[in-house]
């Protein structure tokens, strides 16, 4: 673990003298530091002493963005010309051990001959919208835990724990990190087998951001953060089914609402038990439904811990990965991503560990996740199954969506250590379009379970 920054320890010893009820929102010293030796969102505007890490300088300037980009269309990339400085492989990953997560040195060791990590120039990209910046500098100082964390209040349409004293606020940060409005995509998840075959699953899904939206307010929020809906395109078997969830801030004090449309039996059903490590079926077993997005969910299992900040090579930047040149199958290799067509770069990550508690049940007994600094997402997951091994590797491919502004994920990837099996969510290159954000907001009633019938259609 790198050497922690003072406002690091700071906030770790702040974490002791909470209680577990109700956590202290900053004072107006420490959110003073936002937007000037921190930048806006809480990272530190400073490079690292090396230089290998650039000072942020507001993110990627708009007059750089590609004038060639069409909004919906596939991204464009604003460095077409950067090659990789070197590649990290089971020859030389002893020289970067300390800028590695366990896992990603477990997928080197497990494939020795193919597994490699391309390392570009670190570009500090990432930029969002002035508004989320104007409500996470107050979010700062009004944001407090609820019920032993399982939910918060004091913030809307903002990172609520932009200086976080503990893990539990960094980990809200990147559950309500802005994904713009109201998005939707239609693409593929793939379940790729030990020999490298794979099947397809394509499905259309639609998000509206309630945490974020223009017009709202936490007032307003009713306890929930998005709405969700999934319609299944293909194979034939699962065509016509759709899925609606209501994701509430608070899952302790109600629930996550999910409901499920079975276009053979045209019926809706409430889907009670679609949160934890329940496995999701699309994904061959391979994620359970707590690993969505990384992380999603409930924290209540766990006992959160802010273990600092290190220095780690994570995918970022990877528009090349998204190219709509490129087929499923140049992307997908045996055992993981065509290393030829990522993109890592280093950067700082918050780490943030979770520990079962005494009592709770769940398939991991451990993980640790590293948030990326600059936008609150989750880029790589460590998850140890209930002996303590290394089991699960997860890796977000980030890149910029900087139309919307925001710093999101390509790709989403879930290796199984111990199948030498994979997940891939998010596989669009083969669509005419990719990720539409910021779209016209549809009514909130548009977002009813009584509506999947009619919309589930094979």
């Amino acid at each position: 673990m790198n050497t922690l920054k003072p406002y690091t320890i700071f906030a770790l010893t702040l974490s002791l003298l909470v209680s577990g009820q109700a956590f202290s929102a900053v004072d107006e010293k420490q959110a003073a530091q936002l937007g000037k030796n921190l930048t806006p969102l809480g990272a530190e505007k400073a490079g690292n002493k090396t230089g290998t890490i650039p000072a942020w300088q507001g993110g990627l300037k708009k007059e750089d963005i590609p004038k060639e980009f069409v909004s919906g269309k596939h991204y464009v990339n604003p460095w077409p010309d950067d090659k990789p400085l070197f590649t990290i492989s089971s020859k030389n990953f002893e020289k970067y051990r300390s800028n590695l997560s366990e896992g990603q040195i477990a997928l080197i060791q497990t494939y020795p001959n193919t597994f490699e990590m391309p390392v570009y120039k670190s570009r500090r990209s990432a930029f969002q919208p002035d508004i989320i910046y104007e409500n996470t500098k107050k979010a700062a100082k009004t944001a407090q835990l609820l019920d032993s964390g399982n939910g918060f209040k004091g913030a809307y349409n903002a990172y609520p724990f932009p200086i976080p004293a503990n893990g539990l606020e960094a980990l809200w940060n990147h559950i309500v990190r802005y994904r713009g409005h109201y998005a939707i995509r239609r693409s593929s998840e793939a379940s790729v087998h030990r020999n490298g075959n794979y099947s397809l699953a394509t499905t259309q899904q639609e998000a509206l951001f309630n945490y974020n939206l223009p017009d709202g307010s936490e007032e307003t929020l009713d306890n929930i953060i998005f709405y969700y809906l999934s319609l299944s395109k293909s194979p034939a078997r699962l065509a016509g089914g759709a899925v609606m969830i209501y994701e509430t801030l608070n899952q302790v004090q109600q629930p996550r609402q999910a409901w499920a449309y079975n276009a053979g039996q045209r019926r809706v059903r409430r889907a009670p038990n679609l949160a934890y490590d329940t496995p999701i079926a699309a994904s061959d077993g391979l994620r359970t439904a707590d690993d969505t997005d990384m992380y999603n969910g409930a924290p209540n299992r766990y006992e959160w811990k802010l273990l600092g900040k290190k220095e780690l090579y994570i995918p970022y930047n990877n528009i090349d990965l998204t190219n709509p040149k490129l087929k499923y199958s140049d992307v997908l290799a045996t055992g993981h991503l065509n290393p030829k067509h990522t993109r890592y770069e280093l950067h700082r990550v918050w780490v943030v560990e979770g520990n079962l508690k005494p009592g709770e049940r769940h398939v991991y007994k451990k993980r640790v996740l590293y948030l990326d600094e600059d936008s609150w997402g989750a880029a790589v997951v460590d998850q140890y199954d209930i002996r303590g091994d290394l089991w699960r590797v997860s890796m977000a491919y980030l890149m910029n969506y900087y139309d919307t502004p925001t710093t999101w994920t390509g790709l989403d990837v879930y290796h199984d250590l111990q199948s030498r099996r994979y997940d891939v969510q998010g596989l669009a290159n083969e669509e005419p379009q990719f990720v539409q954000i910021n779209l016209p907001i549809p009514p909130r009633n548009y977002f009813k379970p009584s509506s999947l019938r009619r919309r589930g259609k094979r």
